[in-house]
């Protein structure tokens, strides 16, 4: 079972890759000419790959051609590649203003995920790699997130997530941690208050792309010894900074 499997996909594949090269689309009988299928097996492929949005038929022509999720797919891809190229040298820098770890946060299928980070000599040592995820509801870079969206879509995404307590500050109740996205979205970032790490204070702020979209979000994290509230707006400044700046190299215009 499994060989067939990977023999369908292989098959699918072929049927992908001749696809992009066709502009204008390719009919079953074509399709199965060109890659050597049965038109029953081609017509199978393209209903499944169909389905989940790979594929397009043209009804006026019946012949098919790629579909927006390869175009979608890419382009999340690209965007990543690009947002970490370009916050890289503001990355670094926010790390020497803090003297402490910095991370580059986005969604990826629906979870906060770290895709970037910058430690200094001097800086704690956190648990925390490239790929980690995240939670959502009590970290800084979640609620910075959280911020792009309206506040029916953050409390539908939070009904559906699982509030979990991490310490003893972590907070599971839907309209304490809307209140926190709302005042996050007024000031410009947001904080993890010891929510997420006993010991650990974090402030994130949203990075925006060209659309004004919420894409991402960048984070400095330190000890509450050195990360004292006393000291939120002093870190703040620098992490909006940094966030502004990244902003700025994705194509977004302040209004």
């Amino acid at each position: 079972m499994a060989e067939k499997g990977v023999q369908a996909l292989d098959r699918a594949l072929d049927i992908l890759e001749l696809l992009a090269t066709e502009k204008r689309g390719l009919g079953v009988t074509e399709i199965g000419n060109r890659v050597g299928l049965h038109k029953s097996t081609v017509h199978r492929l393209l209903s499944a790959l169909g389905e989940r949005g790979y594929v397009e038929k043209n009804a006026d022509f019946g012949t098919y051609q790629l579909g927006m999720k390869l175009v979608e797919i890419s382009s999340l891809h690209l965007n990543s590649i690009e947002l970490k190229t370009e916050a890289a040298p503001y990355l670094r820098k926010l790390a020497a203003e803090s003297t402490q770890p910095v991370h580059l946060a986005t969604f990826v299928d629906g979870e906060v995920t770290y895709i970037e980070k910058v430690e200094t000599l001097n800086s704690i040592r956190m648990y925390s790699q490239i790929g980690k995820r995240v939670p959502m509801h009590c970290s800084a870079v979640g609620k910075a997130l959280l911020t792009g969206l309206p506040d029916n879509e953050v409390e539908e995404m939070l009904k559906k997530y699982d509030l979990k307590l991490y310490t003893s500050k972590t907070m599971n109740n839907i309209e304490q941690i809307l209140k926190q996205v709302q005042e996050a979205r007024k000031r410009g970032w947001a904080v993890d208050n010891e929510e997420h790490e006993e010991g650990i204070r974090c402030i994130a702020a949203p990075i925006y792309d060209y659309r004004g979209k919420v894409i991402a979000a960048v984070s400095t994290s330190g000890s509450s010894n050195i990360f004292t509230p006393e000291r939120d707006q002093e870190i703040s400044e620098y992490v909006v900074k940094a966030a502004r700046e990244i902003s700025k190299r994705m194509g977004h215009t302040a209004n």
